[in-house]
């Protein structure tokens, strides 16, 4: 009776789990909405975008957790230095200028491999037994990301500046969530993301400064138009502390490799929002797109076949 306890329990906690990635990745998918009306109306650069938005985010968490500033041990603490730097500063800004230099299509299916890296480092470094199940349903999913993607029209153009800098913010995140997986155990969700969003500021801080261009945090204040500060507390309180945290929380129940595939799911709530808040329409792509993401993210979870992929010892 204990076990059929747990077991229920368990199964509990990992559907919870799995609404809770729900969730953090819908929040990150309508985040390039409300980037997009700052930077382009509200004239915000890149780096400003990053540094504003974590600070905010860093300046809210830190009321929470004031009592404990620095790590257990200073190896601890470099590897928040570390994850601060590649779920932040390096992620995102490299992520922006590859807009820069290559197709905004390029980027958002580059920075979707992330899983598939992620599951790559799990094997090679962890020796994590990768399910076949799990590789068959990421591959699935990637194929809706590129349906999505493409669902407008525009085709993969290889450029390979700004193909690299999109490459780069995805490895990064997925060496994060290599990373961060020795840290889950020891420390709170809210410890954790308050200390990736400290480092992940101070490293940009110095590209802040040298951007040479007008700062534009007064228009936050802009009372006669109110709509760039509410898009940024949706990105300060939704986007940034709740979904980092809701997202630390599902990796320590779910693992890094079932978590990490539902940033899937990301071009496929950019494109529902984008129809109901923009009025862009989805094309017959698009909705095959749904269909193979929603298809791989259960064939990844619930596929167990007896074939498994890991590394020899």
């Amino acid at each position: 009776m204990n076990s059929q306890s747990t077991l229920r329990n368990s199964s509990y906690i990992k559907l919870i789990a799995h609404i809770g990635a729900l969730i953090a990745a819908s929040a990150w998918g309508t985040s390039f909405l409300c980037t997009k009306v700052l930077m382009i109306e509200g004239g915000f650069t890149p780096i400003e975008m990053y540094v504003y938005r974590f600070a905010a985010a860093y300046l809210l968490l830190l009321i929470f957790t004031f009592r404990k500033i620095l790590a257990n041990n200073w190896r601890d603490e470099l590897n928040f230095l570390i994850c601060g730097v590649c779920s932040g500063s390096l992620y995102f800004i490299t992520e922006n200028f590859a807009l820069n230099y290559t197709t905004a299509g390029n980027v958002s299916l580059l920075a979707s491999i992330s899983p598939i890296f992620t599951t790559l480092l799990m094997g090679i470094i962890f020796r994590v037994r990768i399910g076949a199940g799990e590789v068959i349903g990421s591959l699935i999913a990637l194929v809706g990301v590129v349906c999505i993607i493409f669902s407008h029209g525009e085709g993969f153009v290889i450029k390979p500046k700004g193909d690299l800098l999109a490459l780069s913010a995805s490895l990064s995140w997925a060496v994060y969530t290599i990373v961060v997986k020795n840290l889950i155990p020891h420390y709170s969700s809210l410890f954790i993301t308050r200390k990736l969003f400290f480092y992940g500021v101070i490293t940009a801080l110095p590209l802040l400064l040298m951007q040479g261009e007008p700062y534009h945090l007064a228009a936050l204040f802009d009372i006669s138009n109110p709509k760039y500060l509410f898009n940024f507390l949706f990105l300060v309180v939704m986007c940034s502390c709740a979904a980092y945290l809701i997202w630390n929380e599902c990796m320590s129940k779910l693992g890094p490799v079932t978590t990490n595939n539902y940033l899937y799911l990301q071009p496929l709530v950019t494109m529902i929002a984008a129809f109901f808040v923009l009025g862009e329409h989805i094309y017959i792509m698009g909705y095959i797109g749904c269909v193979l993401i929603i298809g791989g993210l259960i064939l990844s979870d619930k596929w167990k076949p007896d074939f498994r992929l890991s590394r020899k010892n």
